[in-house]
């Protein structure tokens, strides 16, 4: 039998509401290398308003801002940059944990693990 490791990770409140989870860092990475909401929207093949919901609802959740706009564009405000880095750490320790525990458990099946679908060197 061919296995193969799957897993997502991400925050809730204590309503059980999602604070970050992989689509929304993928928002906020798209966002720090597009310099733009609206392109980091077009980027990610999602509407504006669903992206811009999702920043709304996370600052909300977090109540803190995570992205600055002005004239020039959007940049990741430091308490958003703060909470993708934090989050990516753990995402990468819990990959790490996760993967381990799959070979101790199921052997080295390497080719078959799930591999993070989110850019770490951002």
């Amino acid at each position: 039998m061919d296995l193969r490791l799957r897993y997502k990770i991400w925050l809730e409140n204590d309503e059980g509401k999602t604070v970050i989870g992989l689509g929304r860092v993928k928002i906020l990475m798209a966002i720090r290398r597009t310099g733009s909401i609206s392109a980091a929207a077009r980027e990610l093949k999602q509407p504006y308003r669903n992206v811009w919901a999702k920043l709304r609802e996370t600052e909300k959740q977090c109540g803190f801002k995570l992205v600055k706009t002005g004239h020039t564009g959007s940049t990741l405000t430091e308490d958003g940059e703060t909470l993708l880095s934090n989050y990516m750490r753990l995402f990468r320790t819990c990959s790490r944990s996760a993967k381990s525990k799959f070979h101790q458990l199921f052997g080295n099946q390497d080719s078959l693990s799930n591999k993070p679908q989110i850019n770490e060197d951002q």
